[in-house]
């Protein structure tokens, strides 16, 4: 199978731009025991629309095996970016991996690895991983989610963060409209002032928001809860989505001022 770029956003330019990388597993080969994910494609055409408006160079993969993402990244930790660089791996998933469309485990930690070097200096990266940890489902309780249950913690670069889904050893819900997590982040980034937040705010607002208004609904999965999981080796404030005048009215909105308890949606789920 052939890497294919598709849907480049924001024309190639001479100049450094920050760029967006979207990897998203939608269909496996023929005999991987793994299902589609038809939500993916959702997630993916949002996503690009989304990041290109802010400004991203954004080039989206699908399905690709996984000797093609661990090449991709590979060669994008050495490409040239402005500010920074965002990548979304979306697959099937286990504690420290995702698989490529033939069925086998890409590790999240030699991924990371990739970043770690001049090119990449002082530059921010920001990963969102849509995939499951795990099998276990939320019932809404406190989880462990300390370092030690980070193996690959040690492997993340400084000025890193990644965004999980979902806590270690459990799973993360997406349905035909795509994933919670995903489309989450992205009507966020929708909603005015939201954009202009310093990163670690934006990730505070995204995990509230999936773990206070998401809850499964059907005969399998019914009042089960995803609970998205930050790891963040930032120096620094960084502001990865915001316009050139940051916005000071949103940057004083607490997280708990824009979700309601009676707000709980609920979904028919699978396990991404």
């Amino acid at each position: 199978m052939n890497l294919m770029p598709m849907w480049k956003g924001v024309m190639d330019r001479p100049e450094e731009c920050n760029r967006a990388v979207l990897v998203s597993v939608a269909n496996f080969d023929y005999g991987v025991p793994l299902g589609r994910r038809p939500g993916a494609n959702c997630d993916a055409k949002k996503l690009h629309c989304i990041l290109t408006k802010l400004g991203y160079k954004v080039e989206l993969h699908m399905d690709p095996s996984s000797k093609e993402i661990y090449k991709l990244f590979s060669e994008e930790s050495r490409r040239p970016v402005k500010e920074c660089f965002l990548a979304v791996l979306s697959s099937h998933g286990e504690e420290g991996c995702v698989f490529g469309s033939d069925g086998k485990p890409v590790q999240l930690s030699r991924v990371f690895t990739y970043f770690d070097n001049e090119c990449m200096e002082k530059k921010t990266k920001l990963f969102l991983i849509q995939a499951c940890r795990g099998g276990a489902l939320d019932d809404g309780v406190e989880v462990d989610s300390s370092v030690s249950r980070f193996p690959h913690y040690f492997s993340v670069p400084v000025d890193t963060a990644v965004m999980f889904a979902t806590a270690p050893g459990y799973g993360a819900f997406m349905n035909f409209t795509g994933s919670v997590f995903l489309q989450t982040f992205c009507s966020l980034l929708e909603e005015e002032g939201h954009s202009n937040l310093e990163l670690t705010r934006l990730m505070t607002r995204l995990s509230h928001r999936v773990a206070y208004t998401f809850e499964s609904k059907g005969r399998k999965y019914g009042g089960k809860k995803e609970m998205p999981c930050f790891l963040t080796r930032l120096t620094r404030d960084v502001f990865p989505f915001a316009e050139m005048e940051k916005d000071r009215k949103a940057e004083t909105i607490s997280a708990t001022s824009l979700v309601v308890s009676q707000n709980t949606r609920q979904r028919i789920v699978s396990l991404s």
